[in-house]
């Protein structure tokens, strides 16, 4: 009995040595990351909006890491093809992907995913995009009321356009036609591009986009600005009212950029990855290069990040199940 004794007693201490050395290593591990170039997906075509914050953001990252970060775009299938691929990547801390505010819709647009949410995990928000409504001049509107008032006394006569079915501007104009109570018909269009001639054309009525492009339209005289979907009003327009302040309560549906990991990569790796992101877009040449792109840089936690991804889950599915929209 002593022998068998004496042998559990052995066979425990290996054990507890074995599991101290793999700790060891793993947080050995932790510390040396990164030790070779990083892999960040962009599921979007080059140029996007996606693309461009990733690369801004990035560029600055790998200063500071002391590695290259490659970026790699895998467009496709409303970025589910390139989200996909990161989800079945390896958690080793060398492959991410950038995501845009589709990543929550798309829960609720597909009925099946090539991946479960919980194959990813949140790193941090980089970027907010803001969404402005833009209203064609053939439409008698300069304000959401006037709009609305229109829109009601002419059934049926509204039209919005959007980068594509399942875009942030396709469900923020869907959610702005339910609350208002004012059908308009949507018109999506390949990307964001064909957007502003429709809009200046009178092809469609109104479009929510970001501002970037549309502005100096406004400025020309050729359409309108009409509101803001975010929390506060754009600092270089002051002038341009939220959709809260034209008078629809809770109309906060800005879209966002943001980077993920496979599931199960260090949680080590991911905190400093969240550092590394806020700490690049709280420079000020970063922080400039995002805010002249229409951006406002962000940077956050991965719990903040979470949390966003989880609020903007539940707001699009509840949209996407009133408006029957699906892209199966």
């Amino acid at each position: 009995m002593r022998i068998k004794h004496q042998a559990a007693r052995m066979a425990c201490g290996m054990a507890v040595a074995i599991a101290t050395v793999f700790t060891s290593q793993m947080a050995v591990g932790a510390d040396a990351w990164p030790g070779k170039p990083i892999k960040v997906i962009v599921p979007y075509t080059p140029g996007g909006s996606t693309d461009t914050v990733s690369r801004v953001v990035f560029e600055r990252v790998a200063q500071s890491l002391g590695q290259p970060i490659i970026i790699e775009n895998k467009p496709g299938a409303n970025s589910t093809l390139g989200v996909g691929v990161a989800a079945r990547s390896a958690p080793d801390g060398y492959t991410f992907v950038s995501v845009l505010a589709a990543y929550s819709a798309n829960m609720s647009l597909y009925s099946k995913l090539s991946y479960k949410p919980s194959d990813l995990t949140p790193v941090a928000e980089m970027a907010e995009l803001p969404l402005f409504l833009f209203a064609s001049k053939k439409v008698p509107a300069k304000t959401v009321a006037e709009l609305v008032d229109y829109g009601k006394k002419h059934p049926d006569a509204l039209t919005f356009g959007s980068s594509g079915v399942g875009s942030s501007a396709h469900l923020t104009g869907e959610r702005l036609s339910m609350e208002s109570k004012v059908r308009m018909t949507h018109v999506p269009y390949n990307g964001s591009a064909p957007i502003l001639p429709a809009l200046v054309s009178g092809e469609v009525s109104v479009a929510f986009d970001p501002l970037l492009v549309p502005m100096p339209h406004v400025k020309s005289g050729k359409i309108n600005v009409l509101a803001v979907a975010s929390a506060k009003r754009w600092p270089g327009e002051p002038n341009i009212p939220t959709m809260e302040e034209a008078g629809f309560p809770g109309f906060v549906m800005s879209s966002w950029t943001g980077l993920l990991a496979p599931a199960g990569t260090p949680q080590p790796v991911i905190d400093r990855m969240a550092r590394e992101i806020a700490a690049a877009t709280r420079s000020p040449e970063v922080a400039k290069k995002l805010t002249d792109l229409g951006f406002i840089p962000v940077g956050g936690t991965p719990d903040e990040f979470r949390k966003l991804i989880e609020r903007d889950t539940t707001r699009y599915a509840q949209i996407v199940k009133a408006g029957k929209i699906t892209l199966d």
